[in-house]
């Protein structure tokens, strides 16, 4: 229904996205590993010790299956009809099988030679199958997980699906947990729910997530809505949040806070000057800052650094260079003209940037957020008692920490402080399940842990301190409060005579 919105609408990142596109961002899964990668034609790729190109893909639907051919090509698998169970041939029980190593008749060297003449991995997986001596003897259910075995080893076979705040967030736990403070999908799906994410809201993110809950609270709002995200250090690090391959058009919402400004905001000193005292060279490094952290999550993720090998010989006083040179949008000198015109072109990014910055310092001065969320590595307590006064009242936040104790601190100054209510300390248990045909148990590794959230709602707290007629009120609530108890004293005598 939403791929054939129109162009104009936010919501549909494309007209037509159920297809595979040059450029788009997609997410290769083999069994149960996620690897994130951009479409580019020619472009080498390895994933699970399999090297193939992406341009076979273009065209075919999200969630089409591929096969590793010769030469690196992907070749769209088609569906075959499985035997089915009367046909096979099943011992009765695995007791008497030994496993010597004896039982496969075919070789290392004749596998090998298998594969250098072409053959699939499907044929491999046969006739692995045929020269086993024990395969007949071993259970039904036995068979099928060395059949399951066999593929995983020897069938290059790949599935391309669109990239989700589901997906992403298990490959980055899986691979890289530490890149999002070890924040487990199931927490940050807790997060959306408890901070009330939703399209049209005004929200408040400071994470260190490499961008993840800042493309899952994107995803969320749809294009609808705007977001601050506040940030520290030189620029913000949006690596996973490229890999949603969100539009232009969700960009409009999104706008970025310098974290050591706001203090400054919040005293009334902020101004222009302030932005305007920053080095002139802040907008490079925010870009370098951002483009060496996606270098270094396609170093990881995508395992192939063919375009960063020359520079590896470079001294060290060439460092500045190779910053430079790491941008995408830096050309060498023959191919984008002079340096005057890149001059030029970095003046006005930054020109475009501090308007940026004054129109988040805006939206941050009404102090009307509909909600707040961090997941940071910085301790949570001076960051949430500065940012809960940009929040409008009635309106709920989240914090999350990799461990309990700085929430708990956290827990008490807020107590200290007031202005909050239904504070609720939790964190989530999860267990993956296998569901098969009389083989259901729960998995026998778990996650030890997804993290800690910190989640209430604001409350006005100044009234009270402001109007000395609500103080006489309220003294007054408080005397009837302390003279119900003697009313009902008094009844008790009475009763009893």
């Amino acid at each position: 229904m939403e791929g054939s919105g129109e162009p104009l609408d936010p919501q549909p990142p494309h007209p037509g996205d159920h297809r595979i596109r040059d450029g788009d961002f997609v997410v290769l899964k083999r069994e149960d590993v996620f690897k994130a990668v951009q479409v580019q034609r020619r472009k080498k790729v390895t994933f699970e010790k399999q090297w193939f190109y992406l341009d076979n893909i273009i065209g075919h639907s999200y969630g089409t299956t591929f096969e590793v051919t010769n030469g690196g090509s992907l070749q769209p698998k088609k569906k075959k009809e499985e035997p089915t169970s009367e046909t096979k041939e099943a011992g009765t029980d695995n007791r008497n099988i030994i496993d010597d190593g004896k039982s496969q008749k075919l070789t290392q060297d004749d596998i090998k030679a298998l594969k250098d003449k072409g053959i699939k991995g499907e044929e491999i997986v046969q006739q692995l199958i045929e020269n086993s001596t024990t395969f007949r003897d071993k259970t039904e259910f036995a068979q099928d997980k060395y059949i399951k075995k066999k593929k995983k080893k020897y069938e290059a076979i790949i599935t391309v699906v669109k990239p989700s705040t589901r997906i992403l967030s298990i490959m980055y736990y899986a691979r890289e947990p530490g890149k999002i403070n070890h924040m487990r999908y199931d927490t940050l799906a807790q997060m959306l729910t408890l901070g009330n994410v939703r399209a049209g809201n005004k929200m408040i993110v400071m994470e260190t997530c490499a961008g993840l809950v800042l493309g899952a609270m994107m995803e969320r709002m749809g294009g609808f809505g705007s977001i601050v995200q506040l940030y520290p250090g030189g620029g913000p690090v949006r690596a996973a949040t490229a890999c949603f391959g969100f539009p232009k058009s969700f960009l409009s919402g999104l706008y970025e806070f310098p974290l050591n400004k706001v203090d400054s905001l919040l005293n009334g000193t902020f101004s222009v000057e302030m932005l305007a005292s920053e080095p002139k060279d802040s907008a490079s490094v925010e870009e370098s800052n951002g483009t060496l952290e996606e270098k270094q999550t396609s170093e990881q993720d995508n395992e192939d650094s063919v375009a960063e090998g020359p520079e590896s010989h470079h001294p060290p006083e060439q460092e500045t260079m190779e910053i430079i040179s790491q941008d995408p949008e830096y050309k060498e000198p023959k191919e984008r003209g002079n340096k005057k015109d890149y001059i030029q072109e970095k003046q006005r990014k930054q020109e475009e940037q501090r308007k940026r910055h004054l129109e988040a310092a805006a939206l941050l001065s009404e102090r009307n957020a509909d909600g707040l969320i961090v997941a940071s590595r910085f301790h949570p307590t001076p960051l949430l008692l500065s940012l809960l006064d940009f929040v409008a009242p009635s309106r709920p936040f989240v914090v999350y920490c990799q461990y309990k104790e700085p929430l708990l601190e956290c827990y008490t100054k807020l107590r200290e402080r007031g202005g909050v209510i239904n504070l609720r300390l939790s964190e989530t248990w999860l267990r993956n399940y296998q569901v098969l045909p009389d083989r259901s148990h729960p998995k026998l590794l778990m996650s030890g842990g997804g993290g800690y959230l910190l989640s209430g709602f604001t409350v006005a707290m100044d009234n009270l301190k402001a109007d000395p007629s609500l103080k006489s009120n309220a003294s007054t609530l408080e005397s009837n409060k302390t003279e119900e108890p003697a009313a009902k004293k008094r009844k008790c005598p009475e009763s009893d005579s």
